[in-house]
């Protein structure tokens, strides 16, 4: 174990959970939270949280990343795939299937890891930034291989910490939709608040803190042939060049963030913010000063029609990514219930 910074970004939590830490905010996960979270289930009604993983359909919406392709594995030269077995003898009956697939991690619905957004930052204090991640872990040391050799994979802060602890407890959604409809708007810490009161709903340390925009219903409705100009003009995302709605992430002890929208925040800004200008300010402040995953595309319509029709705002949450070592993100099959 050893502290891998001298200096510690400012409203950072580096090395509040230990030097070695790679769980960030998760570590308030407790089971007590876990308890509260179950404590939420009066019904035992489930919501899949989840898109279909090949929406928004094509790469329309993010040119960088693909929709899934499913591939044929291969018995000798056979596609196994309705596949006869007759190694056993002619009476054999059994009928067999198998494929592989190709998955762009951050596609659909998704989760963030701390791995996925670092930022040039003075940890050494020698007065010469370096490309840093949560807690001090360093690009092509703990974040890829040496510069230049193009190795890939995240041998500290991968996704697979984050399923590691289950990502089990106590769910927080906050509609947006209800108050914004279809308007392009950046939600402030005042707005948030504003919305917060109207609705009655409360934040509390340790939760999971999800809101929906409506952004999802407009990808199920195009079908697989999204609009990538009038999903990006529409619908509410998180004002990250706001410092009291990032000191309020802060204060308020959530785990998480997640949204039915690409982002959480505008994706495509750019602006001054704490530690020099970003275009991602609050991945900024979540993934790298706070360890606060960040899960995007999630469906949450249902869900939020749900705890309306019994004023409600609170669920048990279940919403581990795919245990895969060194990835810097994952899909994931979320579940709330009520």
């Amino acid at each position: 174990m050893r502290q891998r910074w001298v200096n510690r970004p400012q409203g950072s939590n580096w090395g509040d959970f230990g030097p070695d830490d790679q769980r960030g905010r998760l570590n308030l996960l407790t089971p007590a939270k876990v308890l509260q979270g179950v404590a939420e289930v009066k019904e035992g009604l489930s919501f899949c949280l989840s898109l279909p993983l090949n929406m928004p359909g094509g790469n329309a919406v993010n040119p960088k990343r693909h929709p899934p392709v499913i591939s044929p594995v291969h018995v000798g030269k056979d596609v196994y795939y309705n596949y006869v077995w007759k190694e056993h003898g002619a009476g054999n009956r059994d009928v067999t299937s198998d494929e592989a697939v190709t998955f762009y991690s951050q596609y659909s619905t998704q989760w963030d890891s701390f791995a996925h957004v670092g930022t040039l930052f003075d940890a050494d204090g020698d007065g010469k930034p370096e490309p840093v991640y949560y807690n001090g872990y360093r690009a092509y040391e703990h974040i890829g291989g040496a510069k230049d050799s193009g190795e890939l994979g995240a041998k500290a802060l991968g996704i697979e910490n984050m399923a590691e602890t289950g990502v089990q407890g106590r769910g927080v959604l906050v509609d947006l939709h209800a108050h914004f409809g279809h308007e392009r708007v950046a939600v402030n810490h005042a707005m948030l608040m504003d919305v917060f009161k109207k609705d009655d709903v409360v934040v509390e340390t340790g939760d999971m803190f999800l809101f929906h925009s409506g952004w999802d219903d407009m990808i199920t409705q195009m079908g697989g042939d999204p609009d990538a100009e009038k999903l990006h003009a529409s619908c509410a995302v998180l004002d990250g060049y706001d410092p009291k709605l990032l000191q309020w992430i802060t204060d308020s002890g959530i785990v998480v963030i997640a949204s039915d929208n690409m982002g959480v925040e505008d994706a495509r800004g750019f602006g001054d913010t704490q530690d020099g200008p970003s275009r991602l300010p609050l991945h900024r402040h979540c993934l790298f000063r706070l360890g606060v995953h960040l899960g995007e595309l999630w469906y949450l319509s249902e869900l939020a029609a749900a705890l309306k029709k019994r004023n409600r705002s609170r669920f048990l949450l279940t919403a581990p990514p795919l245990r895969m070592p060194g990835a810097v993100g994952s899909p994931a099959t979320p579940v709330a219930t009520l």
